[in-house]
């Protein structure tokens, strides 16, 4: 009998967990590490790009007498890190410093590269540069910071996370909030249009191209034609809307950049995130294929719009072309189509999806008690809830835990089931910013509720 045992534990341990084998989702996250290894690249005879290093590329153009730094990565760190890596190739001081827009990881390491020589270099920047920051900042809204946290994964340990769809995964120093930062200033900006700039004896174009961000804009170096993208290319699908929350991000404007960066020519691209694309062919098939498929999105989701589609409806009747979905760098790593279009469908129309029946909808503990009546009781509520998951129907179990919630914040048990459901829904989710946002609210629900001080 003993020796039965033992046999049966022995299996019970060698048998696979019902999460051994990895979704084809994380699959495909685990394999996009590769490609976010730390790399310096020579992208043309005068141009370098280090990817890898940071959650942002940083790029470097070799001039007569100095060098044009492109984006300086999210923290100091990191900057110092691809300084070395530069300095390896030359020693010609820095003479000018370009931000494509002001998110934190493409200008946290700004101080670096500007502190490195005798002189401090130019720094240029679109105006009114850091636009999202700053309107978050005026109207006093800092939620953004630990949402952007969640969607970072910031808040996760390093075994629930790998890596951030476009980036490696980092982690900020604990007194840093990325998203609540004080970018640098610039010396020299302009609005609209090109700024044709000369420096390191350079001949260099800065072009306004609204997209991710108000304030973003490209570099054009034509010589060797070689555009540096900012964050409107990288090799996923595009952050249409960053669950973090954002602004409308204009995808009318961002196509009209594309299609400004198409018209230069370009041989080589250096995007904000991932490698660079080097060579000609290569180049045109690829931003032609982002560009129309984001096109393609925009234009259906329009068409929804105008048949009266709300937008749950829309994400389903929204749908990319085959010839688009086998694409790997179309792929829902970062941004997420979904998230697109319903930020389109806001944009443009607002909260009001058009059904009036949700003009004065039940706030969410009236709406509870009432499906706790249909249910036929609290009991059996969770029991549904309960099965739901058991039945791989997490996102229903999710949305009966939200009900059960509403009426007991505080109910662990519920609590724990919803974070199940969560954990479950992140397993089977390309995006990486949906995908940690999942965990580490389900980190989060499964530590106990801090119950409200009673007042005195």
């Amino acid at each position: 009998m003993k020796k039965q045992l033992t046999a049966l534990f022995t299996l019970l341990l060698l048998a696979p967990s019902v999460h051994a084998e990895d979704s084809d989702a994380t699959r495909l996250l685990k394999q996009r590490s590769a490609q976010l290894e730390p790399l310096i690249t020579q992208v043309s005879p005068s141009v370098y790009c280090a990817s890898g290093y940071s959650p942002a590329n940083i790029g470097m153009i070799v001039g007569t007498d100095g060098l044009v730094i492109v984006d300086t990565g999210m923290f100091p760190a990191h900057a110092k890190a691809v300084l070395k890596e530069f300095r390896k190739i030359s020693e010609l001081p820095i003479k000018a410093i370009i931000l494509t827009h002001g998110h934190g990881d493409h200008t946290g390491g700004t101080a670096t590269f500007a502190e490195d020589g005798d002189r401090k270099p130019a720094i240029y920047a679109r105006s009114p540069f850091n636009s999202e920051g700053g309107s978050f900042k005026s109207a006093g809204v800092f939620i953004n910071g630990l949402r952007g946290a969640r969607q970072g994964g910031f808040r996760l340990p390093p075994e629930k996370r790998i890596n951030n769809g476009i980036a490696p995964a980092v982690y900020p120093p604990k007194d840093r909030n990325v998203f609540l930062g004080t970018p640098p200033v610039p010396t020299d900006t302009f609005r609209d249009g090109r700024k044709k700039i000369s420096v390191a004896g350079l001949e260099i174009e800065l072009v306004a191209a609204t997209g991710e961000t108000a304030d973003q804009l490209y570099v054009w170096f034509p010589k060797e034609r070689v555009v540096f993208t900012g964050d409107n290319f990288y090799q996923s699908w595009p952050n249409l809307y960053a669950i973090r929350g954002t602004d409308y991000r204009d995808v009318q404007a961002w196509i009209r950049s594309l299609d400004l960066m198409l018209a230069d020519k370009p041989a080589h691209v250096v995007p904000g995130h991932t490698r660079p694309l080097v060579g000609e062919q290569r180049t045109v098939e690829v931003f032609t294929n982002y560009r129309d498929a984001i096109e393609h999105v925009f234009v259906q989701t329009v068409a929804g719009i105008n048949q009266g589609l709300t937008p749950d409806e829309l994400v389903a009747y929204v749908q990319l072309p085959e010839r688009f979905k086998k694409l790997d760098y179309l792929r829902e790593y970062y941004g997420n189509i979904e998230w697109g279009v319903r930020a389109i469908f806001s944009g443009y129309l607002g909260w009001f999806d058009g059904n009036p029946t949700h003009l004065f909808s039940l706030p969410p503990a009236d709406e509870a008690k009432q499906m706790v009546k249909l249910a036929g009781g609290e009991r059996a509520l969770r029991k549904v809830a309960a099965d739901a998951l058991k039945e791989n129907n997490a996102q229903w179990c999710a949305e009966l835990c939200d009900h059960l919630l509403a009426l007991h914040p505080n109910d662990q048990t519920v609590r724990t089931l919803k974070a199940e459901a969560l954990e479950s829904l992140a397993e089977k989710l390309i995006t990486a910013t949906g995908r940690n946002y999942y965990l580490t609210v389900a980190q989060e629900l499964r530590k106990p509720a801090i119950k409200p001080t009673p007042k005195q």
